[in-house]
């Protein structure tokens, strides 16, 4: 007999290419995501995936079948969305997402202490991740993300903030290496690059542009990297400025510059912009979220 639950396993192992990378998407281990995938297989009395070197591979049967899954996994996360708005309490548990670095200046603003004192009967719960959690497959109710608008025309969204950036280096490295007068004098200096996750930034744009055949000491993939590997001295990068103003060893060479500006958006779906306890959190947010992201000095 089909067991409905089996194909998010399945779609994971499409999707990832491996039970391993399954296993994480789902958060449980590889043996149950290789028994689960068995099970649907025995269900369906065909083979969906085969094992091969470094991954699975799907069947021809597998990809057949594999838009027929989607579609139902679409179809049950839709009767989710829908059963929620029928609840209209005000209390309960909202899902909030955002990367590592906003993620710690909301913490440590007080925002969530803000908020729960007003609306005690309504549990925040920050969800910070580097990948983009899906809205549509409830795996967080708010987002906060930067960027652009996503293309979904499912979700709803305002923006909410405008973040500087600006090049930084350590003190140490300015005390032994100088510091750069113009943009195009960075490609003279060592650099810490930005990449994979991070490289559609506009600052990552920026530096291609002006620094194209600097050395490069360092490559990272999100700003904490960035930030860490500046500060052991590894060479010059972009960071938020509001976020780099918090460490006294960095020293802001140039900028702010108006072309490294990073736009950050709120973000719900709009099924559940419709529940109190979901809207009360994302009122909230666009009352407060742009003083915490623009807080603090942009020391030079």
């Amino acid at each position: 007999m089909l067991d409905w639950n089996d194909l998010r396993y399945f779609l994971a192992v499409a999707r990832g290419g491996s039970t391993g990378t399954a296993a994480k998407a789902l958060g449980v281990n590889q043996s149950t995501v290789q028994r689960r995938l068995r099970a649907l297989e025995a269900a369906l009395d065909c083979s969906l995936a085969e094992r091969q070197a470094g991954g699975y591979r799907l069947t021809a049967h597998g990809q057949q079948l594999l838009v027929h899954a989607e579609q139902v996994e679409a179809t049950v996360n839709a009767l989710q969305r829908q059963s929620a708005t029928l609840d209209n309490r005000t209390a309960g548990l909202v899902k909030l997402t955002s990367h590592v670095t906003v993620g710690q200046r909301i913490i440590k603003s007080g925002f969530l202490d803000r908020f729960h004192s007003r609306h005690p009967g309504i549990k925040v719960e920050l969800i910070m991740e580097q990948r983009a959690l899906d809205l549509s497959k409830g795996e967080a109710d708010i987002a906060i993300r930067g960027g652009t608008l996503d293309d979904d025309p499912a979700l709803v969204g305002r923006k909410i903030a405008e973040v500087p950036w600006g090049i930084y280096a350590s003190r140490a490295f300015v005390e032994r290496h100088g510091r750069p007068s113009t943009p195009a004098d960075i490609n003279g200096f060592s650099i810490v690059e930005l990449v994979d996750e991070i490289a559609a930034l506009p600052a990552a744009r920026w530096m291609k542009t002006y620094a194209p055949t600097a050395r490069v000491a360092v490559r990272c993939s999100n700003v904490p990297s960035v930030h860490l590997a500046i500060k052991s001295g590894a060479g010059i990068a972009p960071l938020p400025a509001v976020y780099a103003a918090a460490d006294q060893e960095l020293v802001r060479v140039l900028g702010p510059l108006q072309e490294l500006n990073y736009p950050m958006f709120l973000l719900t779906h709009r099924d559940l912009r419709k529940i109190p306890r979901i809207n009360a959190v994302f009122e909230f947010c666009l009352s407060e979220l742009k003083s915490v992201l623009m807080r603090g000095e942009l020391k030079k």
